[in-house]
């Protein structure tokens, strides 16, 4: 009993095909039930033959599909003919109505079966995006695991190289540590999101908390929002590393973010940094800045000025 159930169930939710006899018992008690209903109509309408049995046809057409919605119209053109509830016989008038109701059954399973092949179609693209999601996941998976390992070894070749000359180590150790917290962090907020002042602090931390100031509420990002900032934050303070506020040692940064009307603004600010003499043409780090934030109805602004680099950033927050 317990494996019927459950093929009717996979069957009803349009995983697997009914077997022949599950089909004909469902379509069987669809004919029942109508005629059951029909004989209750028949206490006030004797002269209603085929109506009862469209809702038979249409369960047993989306049920089975189209073969067992024909036989289904078929039987319920049967026993329409051939079942009496009262005193009516069968005459040219039955006849035409049951013309009607073959040609509006016929209609009814071909709307049906074009319905099926549609939910079928889409059943398979979900089952493909989640195939293809669960593949990249191992595939990102197993890219983050070989980046951290030659992370490991670079920073362990540097230290050797390095030894004699710890005030170069000391440089390269905090910007190598930099890049192995964010690629973690990245990995850990996508598909759950972070706060951002948690993501800045995570980013500008190996820089020297006195050289930066955060500003704002405290703002969950959902998780595809969090690793877009994460990798403009990413850019933005490696460029501030090496040509920005963080490679003079006065600069300062400060960040502040608001959110209005559901779009968060943000606002990156470089003082006390190296002049910008000249901007070079738009490489892959200008490039990341303009596009990250399309996706969320949003767009980054970025300024040379004689004090130091100006960023602007408005994007929608979407729903968690």
């Amino acid at each position: 009993m317990g494996k019927l159930i459950d093929e009717f169930r996979l069957t009803w939710r349009g995983i697997s095909p009914p077997s022949p006899l599950l089909g004909i018992g469902f379509a069987a008690g669809c004919l029942a039930l109508s005629t059951a209903t029909r004989w209750g109509l028949a206490q006030i309408r004797p002269d209603v033959f085929f109506t009862p049995y469209f809702p038979a046809v249409v369960f047993a057409t989306a049920f089975g599909g189209f073969r067992l919605g024909i036989g289904t119209a078929l039987a319920g053109g049967v026993l329409g003919m051939a079942l009496n509830f009262g005193e009516t016989t069968a005459d040219f008038a039955r006849l035409a109505l049951l013309a009607a109701y073959l040609i509006a059954c016929g209609l009814t399973i071909w709307g049906v079966e074009h319905y099926r092949s549609i939910a079928s179609q889409q059943r398979e693209i979900s089952k493909r995006l989640i195939r293809e999601e669960e593949y990249r996941k191992l595939i990102v998976g197993e890219l983050q695991h070989r980046l951290k390992n030659k992370l490991s070894t670079i920073h362990a070749v540097l230290h050797q190289v390095l030894h004699d000359r710890p005030e170069v180590w000391a440089g390269v150790d905090q910007r190598l540590r930099a890049l192995v917290r964010t690629d973690d962090l990245i990995a850990r907020v996508d598909g759950l999101g972070c706060d951002i002042k948690d993501l800045l602090v995570s980013e500008l931390g190996p820089y020297g908390h006195v050289r930066f100031n955060l500003n704002g509420d405290p703002l969950f990002l959902p998780d595809k929002l969090a690793v877009s900032l994460a990798l403009i934050f990413h850019e933005l303070a490696t460029n501030a590393g090496k040509y920005g506020a963080f490679s003079s040692p006065r600069g300062l940064l400060q960040v502040s973010w608001l959110v209005t009307d559901g779009r968060l603004n943000i606002t990156w600010d470089e003082t006390e940094g190296p002049p910008v003499e000249s901007v070079g043409a738009a490489g892959f780090g200008t490039k990341l800045l303009k596009s990250a934030l399309t996706s969320f109805d949003g767009k980054t602004e970025i300024a040379f000025l004689k004090t130091g680099v100006h960023c602007t950033m408005q994007c929608r927050i979407p729903a968690s």
